[in-house]
């Protein structure tokens, strides 16, 4: 019998979250069999970076691991102008010491980085040099690519939420080698012969 936490996805939310990060990831991963529940930092409504209001599923303290199968961490101004997010870095800790997987996107890696969880894993984020501004001792594991996923936790920069899903979907298996291949040639190629391999049975 499948644990409901196998297909939880927990999506982190704050005022100026980045809402198109993640509409690939959240959307095929509804469509997959998984519910996905946001979390924020109280359960008091955010507004997103495109004027949205969300109504967090539950609080931060409220969110446990063993619920969970992955934490979405998306970018928002506030990585970078205090301490305001930095509980959403020692959740994503807490994640990673239970084992259970981390996706951060565009400022959240940076958030990441403050945390220490990129010293030790090979990481990618917009460019080198804003994760180096942040102090962290992990600038020798940075990757050139369009999303990296290493030791559980998958980063990539704002400009590739196709391949941040893409690697979402490969850790979770959500889509075979095949099926994969076929969704990332649609969404980040428009290559229409990939729709007919996504079809398939």
């Amino acid at each position: 019998m499948t644990n409901s936490s196998d297909r939880t996805a927990h999506l982190a939310v704050y005022d100026t979250f980045a809402d198109w990060e993640t509409g690939h990831t959240t959307a095929h991963l509804a469509q997959n069999g998984y519910t996905v529940r946001t979390v924020g930092l109280t359960r008091e409504p955010v507004t997103t970076m495109g004027g949205l209001r969300i109504q967090p599923d539950l609080a931060l303290d409220e969110l446990r691991p063993h619920d969970s199968s992955l934490l979405i961490l998306t970018g928002a101004s506030g990585w970078d102008t205090g301490e305001t997010l930095a509980p959403f870095a020692r959740a994503a800790r807490g994640f990673l010491d239970a084992g259970v997987p981390v996706a951060a996107i565009c400022g959240a890696t940076a958030g990441l980085a403050r945390e220490g969880l990129l010293d030790g894993r090979a990481h990618t984020s917009a460019v080198s040099f804003y994760l180096a501004a942040t102090g962290y001792a992990g600038g020798s594991r940075y990757v050139e690519a369009d999303a990296v996923t290493d030791g559980g936790l998958i980063t990539a920069g704002p400009t590739e939420p196709v391949a941040f899903a893409r690697e979402v979907f490969a850790l979770l298996g959500v889509y075979g080698p095949e099926k994969l291949d076929a969704w990332y040639r649609l969404f980040h190629d428009s290559d229409a012969s990939a729709y007919e391999v996504l079809q398939g049975e």
